[in-house]
């Protein structure tokens, strides 16, 4: 059955005075294992973009009301409704969680030409990102080349929602993981300008010595990835517990800001959602953990 549910926007708190709108997204953390231990696949964000200009993020971006628009049997290797236990949020219905896996897979294709779906030759992968950058329809794409998406090998891993009053737009973005298809990672030359296979622990080392701009939302995934010897450890880890909600709570302003997450003393939720540090302070222009770089490793 072909579904054509426009995606919900799932809640999230309100905050008075703030009343821009939240936008769900889904970002894919591509991970490969190397000698000295996995790597993830990094994007560099063109300068001129209007969030996170000129940063080093996970491919991903907005969800679209078209990726909602698959048919379960065709094109995709898992039912929506697996898709959607598996994501933990009773607040959507299926057809949103499904569109969420879409999203994270549509646009890591967009960005980086990498694609997890069955029959999908990599002699054919650029001409048919070409074609969805001029606007062909993805579900239409998939259609075309009789493909179907591995969403079941995406796990979720956590969920991030960008606070209110932050000087960005709003996202509530939904993170998976996943083992990196076969293939070339190449940038697009217009949301992104560079493509990076990392360590997560050496990324964190580049951005502590101001060499890569981060978010915190990728600083405190690099510093949770960098606790895994493989992939498969981290892929085990997701498949084995719901994914993290985290709704950042903010003290301060410019270089006094300081990032509080749950578990810590200041923060509404009082049980801990993930490992690292509790609280990130704005110093040197950069979010730093009590206890220097070492800091990012403590807990």
């Amino acid at each position: 059955m072909t579904t054509t549910t426009t995606p919900q926007t799932s809640p999230v708190p309100a905050a008075a005075g703030d009343e821009r709108p939240v936008r769900a997204a889904s970002t894919l953390i591509l991970l490969r294992d190397a000698q000295q231990g996995p790597q993830v696949l990094m994007l560099k964000r063109h300068g001129q973009s209007d969030v996170l200009g000129g940063a080093f993020v996970f491919p991903g971006g907005k969800l679209d009301a078209q990726d909602a628009q698959l048919d379960e049997a065709r094109h995709l290797d898992e039912r929506a409704a697996a898709l959607h236990e598996r994501l933990g949020e009773p607040d959507i219905d299926a057809a949103t969680a499904m569109a969420l896996y879409v999203a994270a897979l549509r646009e890591t294709f967009e960005e980086c030409g990498l694609l997890l779906a069955e029959g999908l030759e990599q002699a054919h992968a650029e001409q048919a990102r070409a074609r969805l950058l001029q606007g062909l329809a993805f579900h239409v794409l998939l259609d075309e080349l009789g493909l179907r998406l591995r969403v079941g090998a995406l796990a979720p891993w956590s969920r991030w929602v960008t606070p209110p009053h932050s000087p960005n737009k709003r996202f509530d973005t939904r993170f998976f993981v996943a083992r990196a298809p076969e293939g070339l990672a190449r940038h697009d030359e217009r949301e992104t300008t560079e493509a990076r296979w990392v360590q997560p622990r050496a990324a964190l080392q580049s951005y502590w010595q101001g060499e890569l701009t981060l978010a915190p939302p990728q600083i405190m995934t690099l510093a949770h990835l960098a606790r895994h010897a493989s992939v498969d450890s981290a892929l085990d880890e997701a498949r084995g517990r719901r994914p993290a909600l985290i709704l950042p709570h903010v003290l301060g302003q410019g270089d006094g800001r300081t990032m509080c997450y749950p578990g810590d003393d200041l923060h509404p939720v009082r049980e801990r959602a993930m490992p690292g540090p509790l609280r990130l302070f704005s110093r040197n222009r950069r979010y730093e953990p009590e206890g220097g770089f070492e800091g990012f490793f403590a807990a």
